[in-house]
């Protein structure tokens, strides 16, 4: 990098280019007002209670209903949910899942977890990885032996997303990570068998729940695996969570705060058109932030391939005579936040959110605020 001329502590962006909310990090996401309103007005009746009663189950009920419509979900598919998050969830599906042999996708950070969790598992064979380079995804191919393809919808650290789709000729689950694309990228239900992911990005709440949308094959898989003689920890039985949420509640004490905003979120959703009108609210997003990006001579989307570019997390290389993490430091300063890179890609960019509760408006403020600043830099 070459040195500015200019002292990026000096730099003051003008008002008039600020955005209305200066929230974009990656997760946890920005919160809307309307949820915390929500909260508070039923926090004296709600928050303090006991999971086990009406007041907490009818919270749990409305995300599993919500959820349902939302995406659709054809007869015999239930929504699962339980403590811990995605991370969690790896485990849970490595004991609960996995029969004996799985093929996982790995194209950033957190889609080679589940493959570096199931690889750990004494009682599997060893997980098939096929892998591509960070900007990229690759493709899952059918094998006789695979009982679960492991598939990623929106790869958080790279700002790749891929189509969901079963792969040709496959007999195995489909299991998706949709952590951060959940909400925010359409889906068809009928293409996987698992759609597992964690409400702090699209769905505007915060992290340590999990949520599951399992087929009757999933659900199958899940009870013959459990009433196998293999050993599975009371935390990570997917039978335990399966049975606690048809009773529309977790095996273990939820955080009740979360759930009330999973709730809001779900129902403004549903509300206003479904997963079309989520997921639109990213498209105008991101055709903001890739059109800037394009046009820009100094800023360029790091996937190449417009059809692999994620639409809710947007990830945006800078040349190199533009620091990137200055531009996020200064950013900062002026209630800009959480816009730096992911740190294990090591890239000279910025990773900014496009979730549906981020308006485009406040995407455009962004990109002129980001122009200001590199404007001031190089002067």
């Amino acid at each position: 990098m070459i040195p500015y001329m200019s002292d990026p502590s000096n730099i003051k962006i003008p008002d008039s280019l600020l955005p209305a909310d200066g929230r974009f990090g990656a997760g946890p996401s920005k919160v809307r007002q309307a949820q915390l309103d929500a909260l508070v007005a039923e926090a004296p009746t709600y928050l303090g209670t006991s999971h086990r009663q009406a007041t907490v189950k009818n919270v749990v009920g409305r995300v599993r209903g919500g959820l349902h419509n939302l995406f659709n979900l054809p007869d015999g598919y239930e929504v699962l949910l339980g403590n811990g998050g995605t991370t969690a969830f790896w485990d849970a599906a490595v004991f609960g899942l996995i029969e004996t042999k799985s093929q996982h996708l790995n194209f950033g950070e957190f889609s080679s977890k589940f493959a570096t969790a199931a690889a750990l598992a004494p009682f599997l064979g060893d997980p098939e990885v096929i892998k591509s380079e960070p900007g990229t995804h690759p493709e899952a191919v059918a094998r006789p032996e695979i009982d679960l393809y492991g598939l990623t919808h929106n790869e958080t650290s790279t700002g790749v997303s891929m189509t969901i789709t079963r792969p040709e000729g496959a007999s195995g689950l489909v299991a998706v990570d949709a952590t951060s694309g959940a909400g925010g990228l359409r889906v068809d239900a009928s293409q996987f068998d698992c759609y597992y992911f964690a409400p702090q990005k699209s769905f505007a709440s915060d992290g340590g729940l999990w949520l599951a949308l399992c087929s009757p094959a999933a659900i199958e898989r899940i009870e013959k695996i459990a009433a196998s003689d293999r050993f599975i920890p009371e935390f990570l039985n997917l039978k335990t969570a399966l049975d606690n949420s048809r009773l529309d509640q977790t095996y273990n004490t939820p955080a009740l705060a979360t759930l009330h905003l999973l709730a809001s979120q779900v129902e403004w959703f549903n509300e206003n058109g479904g997963l079309e009108f989520s997921a639109g609210r990213s498209d105008r997003n991101a055709e903001v932030l890739y059109s800037w990006a394009e046009q820009s001579d100094f800023a360029t989307p790091f996937v190449a391939k417009p059809e692999e570019r994620s639409h809710v997390i947007g990830t945006i290389d800078f040349v190199d005579s533009i620091d990137a993490a200055v531009v996020a430091k200064v950013l900062r300063a002026h209630g800009i936040v959480d816009t730096e890179p992911y740190r294990k890609l090591g890239r000279n960019q910025l990773r900014i959110a496009m979730f549906p509760a981020i308006d485009s408006e406040d995407i455009a403020s962004l990109c002129a605020a980001i122009t200001y600043v590199v404007g001031a830099l190089a002067s």
